[in-house]
């Protein structure tokens, strides 16, 4: 109880039906359910190198039909949905630099949806460095091992922001 609840108030604990069920006997062990999870995850690998290489030949298709200065929303939401896939999923099958340059990607996207000038020599540079993180040299490396690489595209999301328009005026 807080200081502020009155004396003559009970608090008492409200199983719901998921609680119940989860701890009703039967079923498998934690240890056994997450080794069962992680070969699965394993099976589908090849298949997800095979959708990775998919998703980025349409990510290039989607980035070639932009011809402006300034593309308009809908060609970006597209390149933006497609490196939102390969972030999230990338981080479920454990590409941590696919993953991480995908993010980087997301955010400069962001920031261009949000009145940044769009830099096509940035957008172009994270997709070719999606290609590089899935080839077999790249998928186990983590960021922190290409600390270059990494600090490269920190410095293009912080470029990207910089030309966000000025809100105060």
């Amino acid at each position: 109880m807080t200081e502020k609840t009155p004396p003559n108030v009970r608090i008492f604990a409200v199983k719901t039906r998921f609680q119940e069920l989860a701890q009703r006997p039967g079923g498998i062990p934690r240890e056994i359910a997450i080794q069962q999870a992680e070969s699965g995850i394993e099976g589908y690998k090849a298949e997800f190198v095979d959708w990775v290489e998919r998703e980025l030949q349409e990510l290039t298709q989607a980035l070639r039909k932009i011809d402006s200065a300034q593309p308009d929303m809908a060609q970006l939401d597209e390149i933006y949905a497609r490196s939102r896939q390969l972030r999230d999923t990338g981080t479920t099958m454990g590409l941590a630099l696919l993953t991480f340059v995908a993010d980087n990607l997301c955010r400069v996207l962001d920031a261009i949806q949000s009145g940044a000038t769009y830099d096509s020599e940035i957008v172009e540079c994270h997709i070719s460095a999606l290609f590089l993180a899935r080839q077999n040299a790249y998928r186990n490396i983590r960021p922190e091992q290409v600390p270059e690489m990494t600090s490269g595209f920190h410095r293009m999301l912080e470029r990207a922001s910089r030309s966000l328009p000025d809100k105060a005026g």
